[in-house]
């Protein structure tokens, strides 16, 4: 994978607190695209860019054996933490170098990592280990959004917006793919059997401190942070301040979030 900010052990620790679990509304777009294109059995599914192991361990039911696979030795560690379903496994690797046999995987799936691939390479691997009919699922979502609080003094939303905006200026070119729904990314996917499964919404409550925990585990926002950490913790702490006046709370006040999921699809040829 191109980026290794993850490697580090305290933004690993973060993610895996702040980073949410994969939506089953996402798992259930992909098991029925699996399900119509391959059909069972599930035997195995691969989980690259698995991080602290929130997507790879939603697949477990389905597959007899799951196996995350993440670049960063602090991610996995972090995922091994975790009290997981006995099938499941994580081990250190590459997108663009996948360690399993040819035509041996039935799924394989990336969350909020794909536009940290190289995809020529990685369709490349992913053509080798995939079944007959074997399908790719690659997803990722957007800002949250925020329910329910219409008659604020600010939109509560447009802060979160706000927020995230701070970090414009240390974007790259992965980051740009996700503000732009994987669009080049799809063009990137070999197989001409695919399609995009989108307005997938799911919907949460959290207090208002996982928000910023949630900000804070994202690399961009530690790019931010190395390179002026005075006005990156000003600026957040701002941004919350706001965000709690707004809703006429605290920290610790539970908000209902609302967060968009857009999932690309393909299938092998047979």
């Amino acid at each position: 994978m191109a980026w290794r900010l993850y490697e580090e052990k305290d933004l690993a620790a973060m993610y895996r607190k702040y980073r949410l679990p994969s939506a089953s509304e996402v798992h259930k777009s992909i098991f029925d695209y699996l399900e119509k294109k391959k059909g069972k059995p599930f035997t195995l599914a691969v989980d690259i860019g698995c991080g602290s192991g929130q997507s790879t361990r939603g697949l477990a039911p389905y597959f007899e054996k799951v196996v995350g696979i993440d670049v960063s030795e602090a991610q996995i560690e972090e995922a091994k933490k975790v009290d997981g379903p006995d099938n499941v496994s994580y081990r250190l690797g590459l997108a663009e170098e996948l360690e399993f046999e040819d035509g041996s995987v039935d799924l394989v799936t990336a969350g909020t990592a794909a536009h940290w691939f190289d995809m020529e390479k990685f369709m490349k691997e992913a053509e080798r280990i995939l079944k007959p009919k074997g399908c790719v699922a690659l997803y990722c979502h957007k800002v949250p959004s925020v329910l329910g609080y219409d008659n604020c003094p600010e939109d509560p939303t447009q802060i979160v917006e706000e927020m995230f905006a701070l970090l414009k200026p240390y974007e790259n070119k992965g980051h740009k793919m996700v503000w732009n729904e994987y669009k080049e990314i799809f063009d990137a996917i070999t197989f001409p059997d695919k399609e995009r499964a989108e307005d997938i919404y799911i919907k949460f409550k959290k207090p208002v401190s996982w928000l910023r925990g949630f900000v804070k585990s994202f690399g961009i926002y530690q790019i931010y942070l190395k390179n002026d950490p005075e006005n990156a913790k000003a600026s957040l702490d701002k941004i919350e301040q706001r965000f709690i006046n707004a809703l006429g709370g605290s920290s610790e006040t539970i908000v209902e979030f609302s967060l968009k999921y857009f999932c690309l699809l393909a299938s092998k040829p047979e």
